[in-house]
This record gives structure tokens, C-alpha cells and sequence, in this order.
């Protein structure tokens, strides 16, 4: 068995998995994890066809899965690597085991970990436009999930993990519906956090032919990993090609921001997500010309910067919320800019995924509305 891993059992309050078809599904579109309708390690390109098709406006139940305890360096078993923390067989993914079996598809020194789900064609989408993904529902499909520190990845590369393998955190939901880990090795002590679940992974696909690893965000969106996009929140992103070929995955219980140790508590969702084009007259009105993704809560704009150097990605995220404020408030930009010196907080989304992330939080109250 590759890497090596912590302490930790299976919660008692058992849940029978959501696995394809099983539960509660809405009524409208429906997307499981089978053969054909996801991509491992790479996000969809112009080139792709899609999975599914809807029309603006229409929404989609799609089941996400984890990556954690599928991977190579976990043995790519995960009825023997989730069995190792006291999980019952028939309480393990039937589609974690399916993808894991399966023969081909990702090169693990080529491709990211990453199942993405999709494409997802949206009709009326149309380069120059914006794509509106709503999160409606999130739903545990299994109670429990991994943190990970692997690679010499993460915020201290080199420092952690302190040997060679990979180390995999068991995490646990408990009765209260809080996740919980180990105080130390082999202690039933634990200390327990609050979840909010959410998707890492949510983008559109890019011009040409080559499919990106799935690990960098970009202004296609894909790995931003931004915690605010719980249920209730929105991400706008500019659509690159016709159809927009939307996708999702990387889903989290729960994630704090900057993400330093490589990975936050991933586990699998069952998401119910509504896709909507916004016209380019309408998108310019509301936003100015978005570069990248901006996320919406009840409470906040959240406008993002990216790239490889952190500092540069804080750059463009003040720069991305001047542009936004000028646009929708009609703000001078030096009065931008002392607003948000004033009041905004200024976060760090990631600093794991080779192209950092920052991301503001503009409060809507502040406007009037």
C-alpha cells in the first residue's frame, strides 16, 4: 500500500452512500459519475462533446467525486484504503471503486487527480457572454473524507510531510454534523470543525484543442477553490467557446482559506446546480469586461486574482475589484480604491494549486442593496 496514513475511524452514525440513482434526486437533469460523462486530471477544451445539454436557466443534479482514496499513491484501492479506518465495504462509493478499476484515462505524471464532471452544454451561450452557476443543494454522499499532504506540496514544501510518503488525514462527520480528526496519533481525542460544503472545481472550457491540467485555476475558472461558493452562492465566469462546456468537481466538506496543506477535507457531493447565461450588454452593465471568475453571495461580490506569484495574485484581485466597483456603483477608481482599503477584506483563496489565489469580499449592503 502506497503512502502512509493517520488515525481515525468511521463515524457511528452510519449513512447508506449516495451512489448513482440512490436517494432523493429533483426532478430535471441528472448526471452520475459513468464512463463518458467525466474527465480525470484534465478540464474539457472547445473540442470536447458535451454530456449533457440544457437550456438557460435549467438546472442539473450532478453527483461529484472525490479524488482522495482513489489515487495512485493510496494504492488507487479505495475499498482497501478506506477499510483501513474502519469503513465498511458497502460503505465506500460504488463509482470511487469503478473509476479506480478502470484501466487508462489518466497518467499520474502528466495529469492532475482531479474526476471532473462534464462538459455540460448551455444553449445561447456565447463567447463574450458570462455563465451564471447557481449552488442550490449540497449533499454529503458519504459521511466521512480525506485531508492530504503529499508531493512536497502544500504552503511549507520540503517541511511536510516530514517522510517520503504522502499523508492522508481520515476525517470524520460526527452526529452533530461537524468533521473531526485526531488531537494526536492514535488518541481518541478529537478536535471537531464546522463544514460547508462546497466545490472546488467550476469552469468552462477553453479555446482550441488541449485540455489543461486540472490542478491551475485560469479565467476559465476550474480549481479556484473558493470556500464562499456554498449553497445560496453563485460564480459568473466568461464563457470561452460556444456552449460554454461547463464542468464541476473537486468537491470539499470543508476548507480554510489558503488551503496550506495541499488539500482541505475532500470528500464526495451530490450537488444540485442551476446554469444561466447572462448576455455580453447585460454582463458589461452589471460587471464591467470580467478577465476571470466572480462569485456572488447574498452577502458579498467576490471578484479574483490569480497567478504564480501570490503577491501578484493580491495585485489583480484589487485591480479586478476597482474595475468592478467602477462598473456596477459607477465609483471613481481612487475612491475604489480607498473603499476597499477601508472596508473589504482581501483573502487568500489557495496557495497550493501552482497558480495562487486571492479573492475580495465586497459587502453588497454597503450600496444600498
Amino acid at each position: 500500500m502506497s503512502g502512509s496514513a493517520t488515525s481515525g475511524r468511521v463515524p457511528e452514525r452510519e449513512q447508506r452512500p449516495l451512489d448513482a440513482g440512490v436517494g432523493d434526486i429533483r426532478d430535471g437533469a441528472y448526471l452520475p459519475v459513468e464512463p463518458g460523462s467525466y474527465l480525470w486530471g484534465r478540464l474539457p477544451c472547445a473540442e470536447d462533446s458535451p454530456v449533457l445539454t440544457l437550456e438557460s436557466g435549467e438546472t442539473a443534479t450532478i453527483d461529484t467525486l472525490s479524488h482522495e482514496g482513489i489515487l495512485d499513491d493510496q494504492g488507487r484501492d479505495p475499498e482497501a484504503f478506506f477499510g483501513r479506518f474502519g469503513v465498511a465495504a458497502d460503505s465506500v462509493l460504488r463509482d470511487a471503486v469503478e473509476v479506480a478499476a478502470r484501466e487508462g484515462g489518466r497518467d499520474p505524471r502528466t495529469d492532475g487527480p482531479h474526476v471532473v464532471s462534464g462538459p455540460i452544454r448551455v444553449r445561447g451561450a456565447h463567447p463574450g457572454d458570462l455563465l451564471k452557476i447557481s449552488v442550490l443543494e449540497t449533499r454529503h454522499r458519504v459521511p466521512y473524507g480525506v485531508i492530504s499532504n503529499r508531493h512536497s506540496r502544500g504552503a511549507l514544501p520540503g517541511e511536510y510531510p516530514a517522510g517520503p510518503d504522502p499523508v492522508s488525514v481520515f476525517a470524520a462527520v460526527d452526529a452533530e454534523g461537524r468533521g473531526s480528526i485526531p488531537r494526536r496519533e492514535g488518541s481518541d481525542e478529537r478536535v471537531s470543525f464546522a463544514l460547508a460544503p462546497f466545490l472546488g472545481i467550476m469552469g468552462v472550457a477553453v479555446a482550441g484543442g488541449d485540455r489543461p491540467h486540472s490542478v491551475p485555476p485560469g479565467p476559465h475558472g476550474g480549481n479556484i477553490d473558493i470556500n464562499l461558493l456554498t449553497a445560496g452562492s453563485s460564480l459568473y465566469l466568461p464563457v470561452q467557446v460556444p456552449g460554454a462546456l461547463a464542468y464541476v468537481g473537486d468537491p470539499h466538506f470543508a476548507q480554510g482559506d489558503g488551503e496550506v496543506a495541499l488539500t482541505a477535507l475532500e470528500a464526495s457531493l451530490r450537488v444540485e446546480l442551476q446554469f444561466e447565461v447572462v448576455p455580453q450588454d447585460v454582463a458589461l452593465r452589471e460587471f464591467g469586461a470580467l478577465a476571470g471568475p466572480l462569485a456572488e453571495t447574498t452577502e458579498f461580490l467576490v471578484p479574483t486574482g490569480m497567478d504564480v506569484d501570490l503577491d501578484e495574485a493580491v495585485r489583480e484581485c484589487v485591480r479586478a475589484a476597482i474595475a468592478l466597483l467602477q462598473a456596477r456603483y459607477g465609483m471613481d477608481a481612487h475612491l475604489a480604491y480607498a473603499y476597499l482599503s477601508a472596508a473589504t477584506d482581501f483573502n487568500i483563496s489557495q496557495v497550493v494549486d501552482i497558480v495562487s489565489g486571492a479573492h475580495a469580499r465586497i459587502r453588497k449592503s454597503d450600496f444600498g442593496g
